[in-house]
């Protein structure tokens, strides 16, 4: 199968370091050609399920501008630039929470546009989390944070309390991984 093909990039909307927003000239892959194909790009992203030692998830209740109410969240926050996604998840989940974790595991990166792009979402899984300090981001959004039983996690997930998408993936791909792990069937390991 072919793959797309850009011919022409130009920026429509520039505001650094949060959006780009580019209209594009591509090829699909039967030759068919495009001239205002929009493309947005953000920075890349972790998002992150932290069991603790005792097997609970470390999990936020927030607020976001672009949803109403109240949710559920996982830990998450920008890749800095020359950042592995890895260490960004390290940073964030101590930043966040005050927690660090030895064993993680990575459930690959994804794109939550198929068409348009918008960064790219880096999920993990952190266990063995352990309570080392006080979180140190001042965040505005002033999340409260929560520990839930994996129970309680996948209760929310059926009645969409996670209202973000990444979220929503991280906390489904963390359960499926918990399920599968006697049965033999297993996520990429990081150090």
């Amino acid at each position: 199968m072919q793959a797309f093909k850009t011919h022409v990039r130009t920026t429509i909307l520039h505001q650094p370091p949060w959006l780009t927003v580019e209209q594009r000239e591509i090829e699909f892959p039967d030759g068919h050609r495009v001239g205002a194909w929009p493309f947005v790009i953000t920075p890349h992203y972790v998002n992150l399920m932290a069991q603790t030692t005792e097997g609970v998830f470390v999990c936020f209740r927030q607020v976001k501008y672009a949803y109403d109410g109240l949710s559920l969240a996982v830990v998450g926050g920008y890749v800095e630039p020359g950042e592995d996604p890895l260490a960004a998840a390290k940073r964030e989940l101590f930043e966040e929470t005050g927690y660090a974790a030895d064993e993680w595991v990575s459930f690959g990166s994804h794109v939550p546009d198929a068409n348009r792009g918008c960064g790219l979402a880096h999920l993990f899984l952190a266990r063995g989390a352990r309570l080392v300090g006080a979180p140190t981001e001042i965040d505005r959004e002033q999340p409260e944070m929560i520990l839930l039983t994996r129970d309680e996690v996948e209760q929310a997930l059926f009645q969409n309390q996670f209202k973000v998408l990444a979220w929503t993936a991280a906390v489904a791909l963390t359960l499926a991984y918990l399920n599968s792990e006697h049965a033999g069937t297993t996520a990429r390991k990081s150090a």
